[in-house]
């Protein structure tokens, strides 16, 4: 696997943590078998992708870039979805997880 393909499956790896995350959100505590499903399987697909990935980026900077991933989406959907608060304080918050992320990307 080359690096670009491997930097590409770690996009997928992030956004199957925010489907795994926001899913948590609809099994009800795993009491709503379909919904626990798919986020179990999303948790799994995430998972075994980022295993797959650091074999060939670092595992750290993959880690790192796999969280902010998932953590960035996350953040916005509880936004547009849950009606989350998006005051400047969290905002704040979230944007210097996404500039770390970043420079992790870059650094590389």
């Amino acid at each position: 696997m080359t690096t670009q393909i491997a930097w590409f499956l770690l996009l997928i790896a992030g956004l199957l943590e925010i489907v795994w995350a926001v899913g948590l959100k609809f099994t009800e505590g795993f009491t709503r078998p379909w919904p626990s499903v798919l986020t179990l399987v999303a948790m799994v697909l995430s998972v075994a992708l980022l295993a797959h990935i650091v074999r060939v980026l670092p595992v750290g900077t993959a880690y790192a870039v796999w969280t902010g991933i998932g953590a960035l989406g996350t953040f916005l959907v509880g936004i547009a979805v849950f009606g989350e608060p998006s005051n400047a304080l969290r905002v704040g918050c979230i944007a210097m997880i996404v500039v770390g992320t970043l420079g992790l990307k870059f650094a590389a």
